[in-house]
């Protein structure tokens, strides 16, 4: 890149169905092709140009504590992430002219390619091939989609309900007996025992001298 020179990145994007390997996304000039969403058919006949973003600062990356801190995240990934597919204002309107970057088809691969383009003289000064291709994933019906939890059916959620419940209620019943006993033998008053000590004394026998 010249030094002093304002650049910046057109994303194109195309269904793979449409792709060969001379496919252009310039004129004769090196002139970008302004293609739209709509002119192609979503990619299905051409390739369309679906972003335009300024050149990643590269010389001074974002520090990894950085895309882990929350605050700083969002930024960081606008800078250094394009997500293709996420916006649909241009989708519907025929007139749209600018960069166009709506939803992708499901179960189509796609393929993308990135160009350098100079601001100035409006060419292309560099650019990447075509990426290999990246199929999107086929929706499912909603009927079909499984919404309890562990694919358990209504009638199993009852009955672990009603299991947990009754559960609980046997270990609170068991906590306050515990705790019943333990009241009932701090309060219990200490036994004072006595020893009943009885003393004897042998009464001498009072002989009697019989005298014949």
């Amino acid at each position: 890149m010249s030094t002093g020179a304002s650049y910046e990145v057109y994303l194109y994007v195309m269904a793979d169905s449409a792709y060969h390997s001379r496919l252009p996304v310039t004129d004769n000039s090196s002139k970008p092709l302004n293609t739209t969403f709509q002119q192609t058919n979503g990619g299905l006949s051409g390739a369309y140009r679906a972003a335009t973003f300024n050149v990643p600062n590269c010389t001074s990356p974002p520090k990894l504590t950085d895309a882990a801190d929350a605050t700083k995240a969002p930024t960081v990934l606008t800078q250094y992430l394009i997500r293709v597919g996420e916006d649909d204002t241009c989708l519907y309107d025929p007139e749209f002219l600018e960069a166009c970057n709506p939803p992708l088809s499901q179960d189509t691969a796609y393929r993308f390619k990135y160009i350098l383009v100079d601001r100035t003289a409006g060419v292309m000064k560099d650019e990447t091939v075509w990426s290999h291709p990246i199929k999107t994933k086929k929706l499912k019906q909603s009927s079909t989609i499984d919404t309890w939890p562990g694919r358990r059916s209504g009638t199993m959620i009852v009955i672990t309900s009603i299991l947990s419940v009754l559960t609980f209620i046997l270990v609170l019943g068991f906590l306050a007996a515990l705790l019943q006993a333990v009241l009932t033998t701090e309060e219990m008053p200490t036994e004072t025992r006595y020893a009943s000590q009885i003393t004897q004394h042998a009464v001498p026998r009072i002989q009697e001298a019989a005298e014949l």
